[in-house]
This record gives C-alpha cells, sequence and structure tokens, in this order.
C-alpha cells in the first residue's frame, strides 16, 4: 500500500507479496483456476487475474518484484552532475539573474538529463543531498527604493482588508436583538 507522504511497503513487505506471487505461479503450473488460486492464498480475483496474464506474457520472472517505487529519479553519478551544473550557476545557464529557483532547477534537470521531476520532488532530493533553502541576508542592489515606498503608500490600503471592529459578540445563532 502506497501513503500520501511519499512511504511505500518495506522491503520485508516487497518480499512476502513476491513469495505469494511466485506460489500463485507454482498453481498456475498445475491447472488451478483463477478462483481457486485466490482462495488459497486469500487474495482477489483480480490480483490472480493479473498475476496470470503477466505469468502467461513472460514466465515466473515477470512475477518478481520491480524494487522500490520510490526509487529516485536521478542516480548518484547524475546528481553529481547537476551539482556540477549547478555550481557553475544561473547565468551560465541563461537566465538573467544569480538565483536559483526550483522552476529553473527543473528545467535545467528537462535540458539536460531528459527527465521530468515534480518541483516537491525537487525539493526532496536537494534536501536530501543537503541543500537547503536560502534567504538573502541584504537586500538586492537593484531594489527600487520609490517604488517600493510608492506601491506601499498607494497600492496596499486597497489590497488590504479592513480589520474588524472588535466587540461584543454572542455565541448564539439567533442574535440576541432579533428574539
Amino acid at each position: 500500500m502506497r501513503y500520501p507522504q511519499g512511504g511505500g511497503l518495506t522491503a520485508e513487505r516487497r518480499a512476502f507479496r513476491e513469495y505469494i506471487r511466485m506460489q500463485a505461479a507454482e498453481l498456475f503450473t498445475l491447472g488451478h483456476d483463477n478462483a481457486a488460486v485466490a482462495r488459497q492464498l486469500r487474495v482477489s480475483v483480480r490480483s490472480v487475474q493479473r498475476w496470470r496474464q503477466a505469468w502467461e506474457n513472460g514466465g515466473t520472472s515477470a512475477l518478481e518484484s520491480q524494487g522500490p517505487a520510490s526509487r529516485p529519479r536521478l542516480s548518484e553519478a547524475l546528481f553529481e552532475v547537476l551539482e556540477q551544473e549547478l555550481a557553475k550557476g544561473p547565468v551560465a545557464h541563461g537566465w538573467p539573474d544569480q538565483t536559483w529557483t526550483l522552476a529553473r532547477i527543473r528545467t535545467l534537470i528537462g535540458s539536460r538529463f531528459h527527465k521530468g521531476m515534480t518541483l516537491s520532488a525537487i525539493a526532496q532530493m536537494l534536501h536530501r543531498h543537503g541543500f537547503s533553502h536560502q534567504v538573502p541576508a541584504r537586500r538586492a542592489v537593484e531594489r527600487d527604493e520609490e517604488a517600493v515606498t510608492g506601491w506601499v503608500k498607494e497600492a496596499w490600503p486597497q489590497v488590504e482588508t479592513p480589520w474588524r471592529h472588535s466587540g461584543p459578540g454572542c455565541a448564539s445563532k439567533t442574535r440576541p436583538g432579533s428574539r
């Protein structure tokens, strides 16, 4: 069973399920039908049907475990190449500034390795290898203070919602004045 947090089967559980599939292959060779195999192994008939189809197409080797489902998309060797590319900086790859973003890294991975990854998968991979997000210690040199001040005075009051004035409240579903 896969979990939404990125978990999956343990190695022991994968081995157990492979063992069940191998038992099914033995029963297939003996001529048992799908319902009998499902009953004997205490699994669903649909699973047995899928196993039988794989067994008929590829033999017993088709029922072997394919390994963990959460296998990393980039091997260690490819990640070392990615590290070298990241060290060159974004400007070397055609971006106008020296800021790496997850979207830029995804573009780099796609163009360099021809692999697609989600932004969250990239963030997890970078975190696993010791990278962390960084916030600049200083303000950008390109920052236009006059434009920022003007926006704060003119645009922000229109965007900001007014605060509710606190006053006496009532937990009743009907207001006291309406009784």
